[in-house]
């Protein structure tokens, strides 16, 4: 934050420059900081620092026209969020404005953009030189007043396209980083026809929502690209990378980045790269989609305007940037043979065929674990009698098929009965096979645990369960598709305390929110669904040293909270994160890349509970391999996305014996709170 006497200083330079109209314009008519979110960080500026930044950056286009020389002209506006101008030259507001324009005209047909203004690149290791669509840099932009200007293209629009729908597309940057740390970007977009016609073809085949449920805020090229229509006024067929010889067409570069690992010529032994600004090697190979890559709708979401064009819009370019094993030309990995051109894509390719599996586009990408033939495996635990310290708790429980129809424990390859407690946070577990269990004349089951609770045991427990069932179904095969079809993991929370009234273990995360870029999570061979489950075993004592080799030791810790920060943090580690897993294998997440920004906490997290102080009862994480063997609550979460030395003595040197002192810098209303340091 900049201090306010380096704001006074500014405006004193400031006001020497304006005219007396100029210093009279509204600046003061500042809507109320609550305008705010608390993830933002003018939320905790003062009044002052609001009125003299007026945060924010919008532009707007008033109008666009084709001149005599057929030059685009375009009448812009520039606004902060409460909708006062912005001067461009930074005196009158702080933060100058610089603004990038590209002109291109759209091809409705082929669904793709033309840019009119393209730069040579070259390799310099082959001498090989391809085009780049860039921005018109010749244009001219002169201001009317403040807030307003006009820009001339140097672009001309070519008579014969003069019927085309064309985009003028801006990108802009309020320069303020030398002042608050940041800057503000500004994108738009604005169809016309330059005869001045009714645009009826138009690119609409995303909303940036979609990308923003996980990117949270796109933002390409240092981040002042952040409209997927900008995007792809670039992106087209007319651009590709000379080093690499990849074309940066948007349908196959994004196709292929969140394909990574699991493209074809990656697993093949090629990695994907795209050469970028000052040569900046971009290696995508590595690119792990969060959940299946069969789920095309997550991107292409129904909502769009055009969401339907995976699967109605069958090509060539598109679908072998995925399946890029596939060489249309000569029809090596295509069963339909060599294809020429797009025409003949959509008699193979429906949109939806009559059974799963089959080449229409919505049945080739079936994901086996949502296809109909499943009937649908559900457990629910019904009842918990003898939950006694020291004594063998029984339980009883129903399985079904989706159609209520009961389904008998014996059934299944694997029924495995959970508990674990006490709930303030969890410091035991155990589990035990139920398959045996006895079934009742209602069709409901019950299975007595062999083992007990502990004896001092006290407080509310919770009980779960992972039930599977192996399946085949028909995939067009001779052999059919095996399938493992898990149910849904229940909860059934019991208090030991006679007459007490269950607590649940308190809501840090929702599976909703892991599932906005997961869509179905699904761990430990699909079993394992409910993240309520997961922290059960994932318990503060809960380590891998029951995987880990003799000579590797000490373990690593697999607390839910530690762990969950430590994997999605990945190449932001500055500590190696590696787990043994199920029969030794090795699982290091120093290189997963995390699509969101860190800072947001509510990605995740349910209201306020990434905040501290943490409740009473919740237990240290023993960290052995860390910087320090036993980190207080509050540490574990902290230094586990911050994970260098200074954040782990700063955090060692505020722990004492009995608790952490934390709350006095990060509590709520202080000057560090938690929300405050992750402002954006």
């Amino acid at each position: 934050m900049f201090a306010i006497i380096r704001g006074l200083l500014l405006l004193t330079t400031t006001l020497a420059v304006m005219s007396p109209h100029e210093i009279f314009q509204p600046v003061k008519s500042v809507a109320p900081k609550p305008v705010f979110a608390s993830n933002q960080m003018e939320y905790y500026w003062t009044s002052d620092e609001v009125g003299y930044i007026r945060p924010g950056f919008h532009i707007t286009v008033e109008s666009v026209t084709v001149n005599a020389d057929s030059k685009v002209e375009a009448v812009l506006s520039f606004t902060d969020d409460f909708n006062q101008p912005l001067d461009r030259a930074g005196q009158v507001t702080p933060g100058p404005l610089s603004l990038s324009f590209i002109v291109a005209w759209y091809d409705g047909s082929a669904r793709q953009y033309t840019d009119y203004s393209t730069r040579p690149e070259t390799d310099p290791a082959t001498g090989i030189t391809e085009n780049q669509a860039t921005s018109d840099s010749h244009g001219v932009l002169t201001d009317l007043d403040l807030g307003r200007a006009k820009w001339v293209s140097s672009v001309v629009i070519p008579a014969d396209l003069a019927g085309r729908t064309h985009t003028l597309a801006i990108y802009a940057t309020r320069s303020l980083t030398d002042i608050i740390g940041k800057d503000y970007y500004a994108n738009t977009e604005y169809d016309f026809r330059p005869d001045g016609g009714t645009v009826t073809e138009q690119w609409a085949a995303f909303a940036n929502a979609t990308c923003n449920n996980c990117h949270h805020l796109l933002g390409a090229h240092g981040g002042s690209r952040q409209d997927i229509k900008l995007c792809v006024t670039c992106h087209s067929p007319q651009t590709v990378d000379a080093e690499t010889g990849n074309t940066v067409n948007f349908k196959v570069m994004i196709h292929k980045i969140h394909m990574g690992a699991s493209l074809p010529s990656v697993l093949a032994g090629t990695p994907y790269e795209i050469i970028g600004y000052q040569n900046s090697v971009n290696d995508y190979s590595d690119v792990i989609f969060p959940q299946d890559i069969r789920n095309c709708a997550t991107c292409h979401q129904p909502s769009a305007v055009e969401g339907d064009i995976w699967m109605t819009r069958p090509n060539r370019v598109a679908c072998g940037s995925c399946h890029d094993d596939v060489n249309f030309a000569t029809g090596v990995n295509h069963p339909g043979g060599p294809q020429a051109d797009d025409s003949a894509c959509a008699a193979c390719h429906a949109p939806q065929g009559e059974q799963e599996f089959d080449a229409s586009i919505t049945g080739a990408h079936t994901i086996p674990t949502k296809s109909k033939q499943l009937k649908g495996l559900v457990m629910t635990i019904l009842n918990v009698t003898n939950a006694v310290p020291g004594d063998r708790p029984v339980v009883t429980f129903a399985l079904t098929n989706g159609d209520n129809s009961p389904v008998t424990p014996s059934s299944l390859a694997s029924l495995n009965i959970i508990l674990g407690g006490p709930t303030t946070d969890y410091a035991y577990e155990f589990s035990e096979s139920a398959v045996s269990a006895a079934v009742n004349a209602d069709n409901s089951a019950t299975y007595t645990f062999t083992g007990t609770l502990p004896a001092d045991a006290t407080g509310t427990w919770t009980f779960s369960a992972d039930a599977y069932r192996n399946v085949t179904i028909n995939n067009g095969t001779a052999t059919g598709l095996a399938v493992r079809e898990c149910a849904f993991n229940p909860i059934y929370d019991v208090s030991l305390i006679q007459g007490q009234v269950p607590v649940p273990r308190r809501e840090v995360v929702q599976l909703a929110n892991c599932n906005v870029c997961h869509d179905q999570l699904a761990l430990h061979g699909g079993q394992r669904l409910n993240v309520k489950e997961c922290l059960i075993c994932h318990n503060p004592n809960a380590d891998d040293s029951s995987q880990r080799p003799a000579g590797q030791l000490p373990a690593q810790t697999i607390h839910f909270k530690f762990m969950i920060h430590r994997l999605h943090t990945g190449r932001d580690l500055e500590e190696d994160y590696t787990i043994y897993g199920y029969r030794g294998s090795v699982n290091n997440f120093n290189d997963v890349r995390y699509p969101g920004d860190l800072r947001k906490c509510n990605a995740c997290h349910v209201g306020n509970s990434y905040t501290v102080p943490l409740p009473d009862g919740v237990l240290p994480t023993p960290t052995p391999r860390d910087w320090y063997p036993l980190m207080q609550p509050t540490a574990a979460a902290c230094l586990a996305c911050h994970s260098g030395q200074d954040a782990a003595a700063h955090a060692y040197t505020m722990t004492a014996p009995f608790g952490e002192a934390c709350e006095v810098c990060h509590g709520n209303d202080a000057d560090f709170s938690v929300d405050k340091v992750h402002a954006r």
